[in-house]
């Protein structure tokens, strides 16, 4: 059973940058696809970004050139850099860790980004 923890959420006014990290437990990191997921209120949780154990990485178009998904396979850690926030980046941010039908979830950080 893996455990993700995420940390590094808070508020920020738009045009401030944040950086996520999702710590993970067990000694399959580097085996694991990890991913973003934000879910604001009354819409559905959605992919952010997404890491492959082989470094591929992909983006939703909404955040594309502002955030940037790294991996520390030594740290077990995921990371998610935001730039250049904005009103519509409030959400809560999900770390996400699979392997075929091995997926666990974190428990979530706010990010709310408001003047």
């Amino acid at each position: 059973q893996t455990q993700l923890v995420e940390s590094g959420g808070g508020l920020v006014q738009p045009g401030e940058s944040l950086r996520l990290s999702c710590a993970a437990s067990g000694n399959l990191f580097s085996f694991y696809t990890m991913g973003w997921y934000r879910q604001a209120p009354g819409k559905q949780r959605e992919l952010v970004a997404r890491i492959t154990s082989g470094g591929s990485t992909n983006y939703a178009d909404s955040v594309k050139h502002r955030f940037t998904i790294s991996r520390d396979n030594a740290k077990n850690t995921v990371y998610l850099q935001m730039n250049d926030l904005k009103p519509d980046d409030t959400a809560v941010y999900y770390c996400n860790s699979n392997r075929g039908p091995f997926d666990y979830w974190g428990q979530g950080t706010q990010v709310t980004v408001s003047s």
